[in-house]
């Protein structure tokens, strides 16, 4: 079960995000068009992930993330990502509190960037 404090540092933050901890739609598809190399985390659960996703993402749940964590690379840019947001946010914060600090969360989130006419897989 996901700890409430996660969920109320999720709901602060989408309110007042921070500049440095956050990834536009525009910026991401951008450095995808660039090459760069980061890891993409969705924790939308896995029926969420099969309508469609960003190419190239890692599904793990959000429910799940506290007990899978070690599966998300410390040595990489991470990008959380989910429907719109929220989950993407709870998720930064709780790979910061796992000792991770190259996280930002994707504005929007994946309705986002199939808004903005991006593909999905």
């Amino acid at each position: 079960m996901l700890d409430q404090k996660y969920i109320t540092k999720a709901q602060t933050f989408l309110e007042n995000p921070q500049e440095d901890k956050v990834i536009t739609v525009d910026e991401l598809k951008d450095a995808i068009d660039d090459g760069k190399h980061f890891f993409l985390l969705d924790v939308r659960m896995p029926d969420e992930v099969a309508e469609g996703k960003i190419p190239g993402v890692v599904n793990i749940p959000l429910p799940e993330l506290d007990s899978r964590w070690s599966e998300v690379p410390k040595d990489k840019n991470i990008i959380t990502v989910c429907a719109r947001g929220g989950r993407a946010a709870a998720a930064m914060f709780i790979l910061q509190d796992k000792g991770y600090n190259k996280i930002h969360t994707l504005l929007g989130g994946t309705l986002g960037w199939i808004q903005e006419g991006n593909k999905v897989e």
